[in-house]
């Protein structure tokens, strides 16, 4: 499989990818940029789905001219990533051996939202992202992109775990689509993203927020003993490939030559060696191998949060390793629902730690 699909993210377009593109062409790949959202996302009254769909025509066509092979591997940057998994889960998630696309790579996917969503929907964000179209910054986008938005709780419902009477078996990973997530942990550099930033993600999308690895639970206290947790069964029985790397913001990401960060060598593969695995990872043991290797790098990233010493042995630049940029995080997303399943929408919730130990 030589050819390669790649489809941006919220308004971006596809000239961002041209250096990835012929990187890849600089390693025997064809590269196909799927044109459907160079506005299409910024257009208000747009949404995932409707960008799933068009998706959807567009590939058919492509596929029936020779544009683009019956298989290929599917690219995502960003938002481009629930683009891809609704595509799935609408035309594929019964019959996964269907889809054309073999393999799917998510570079900083934001597959439970981004902070920066609420601010794109703000005066702020319309006169810097939508000065040039009307003042539209894809709303309803923005929306379903939002953190906790009701689409994300749905598609995950659909294509990572299994709901009763829904289909079933693994959409992702080994008996499925083999899936990859790659993103970064560092921060934007320039001075005026620097705004943006916040600990523990790439300056758009949380390292949390990027990782499909997700656990579903209901807490149910509606009965007359103590409450009771019942997990949802996932649609794949094993862990998916995930990385995260601490040299990576969510501009960089999609550029594999390129190196604006400083690190000292042996500590982690390049990109671009990265992106190769993914491209070529083709049976269960070796995916299962990659998902363990990918899990150590992590790992290796969150040791940079933890020990001064290590920090200052990996980075070479000074200010590149303030330990704040890979503390780690998790994202929990709540939905409540009362006795009559009516859902709840003024709650709070409390978190303590043990007895012993009260302040954690």
């Amino acid at each position: 499989m030589r050819q390669v699909v790649i489809l941006h993210g919220w308004s971006d377009d596809s000239k961002s990818f041209e250096p990835l593109a012929g990187w890849l062409a600089s390693k025997g790949y064809q590269a196909v940029p799927l044109w459907l959202g160079d506005y299409i996302s910024m257009q208000d009254d747009v949404g995932v789905e409707d960008v799933a769909k068009r998706m959807e025509a567009v590939l058919r066509d492509k596929m029936s001219s020779g544009v683009v092979a019956p298989e290929f591997a599917l690219i995502v940057h960003s938002t481009g990533g629930l683009v891809a998994r609704r595509w799935i889960a609408d035309h594929y998630a019964g019959n996964v051996s269907a889809c054309p696309a073999k393999r799917l790579v998510m570079l900083a996917p934001a597959n439970f939202g981004s902070p920066l969503a609420h601010l794109g929907q703000s005066m702020l964000g319309r006169l810097v992202k939508g000065w040039d179209n009307w003042f539209h910054t894809g709303k309803r986008m923005l929306k379903q992109l939002e953190l906790a938005s009701p689409f994300q709780w749905d598609l995950a419902k659909r294509d990572l775990f299994t709901q009763e009477g829904g289909p079933s078996g693994p959409i992702y990973g080994p008996g499925g689509i083999p899936t990859f997530v790659l993103v970064g942990s560092h921060p934007y550099t320039d001075l005026l993203r620097q705004a943006v930033n916040e600990d523990g993600g790439d300056g758009t999308v949380r390292v949390a927020a990027a990782n499909l690895n997700a656990r579903g639970a209901t807490l149910d206290f509606t009965l007359d003993q103590a409450p009771t947790l019942t997990d949802w069964p996932l649609r794949q029985g094993s862990p998916l490939a995930f990385v995260t790397l601490p040299d990576r913001t969510h501009g960089s990401i999609i550029h594999p030559e390129l190196v604006d960060i400083p690190m000292a060598a042996g500590f982690f593969p390049a990109l671009g060696d990265l992106l190769l695995e993914a491209l070529t990872c083709d049976t269960g043991a070796a995916y299962s191998d990659l998902v363990a290797r990918w899990a150590g790098y992590s790992e290796t990233t969150a040791r940079l949060g933890r020990e001064a010493p290590f920090r200052s042995q990996v980075f070479q630049g000074a200010g590149d390793g303030d330990e704040g940029f890979f503390h780690q995080y998790l994202q929990m997303v709540v939905r409540v629902v009362d006795d009559y399943g009516q859902e709840v929408g003024d709650y709070f919730l409390e978190f303590t730690g043990p007895d012993d130990d009260p302040g954690d």
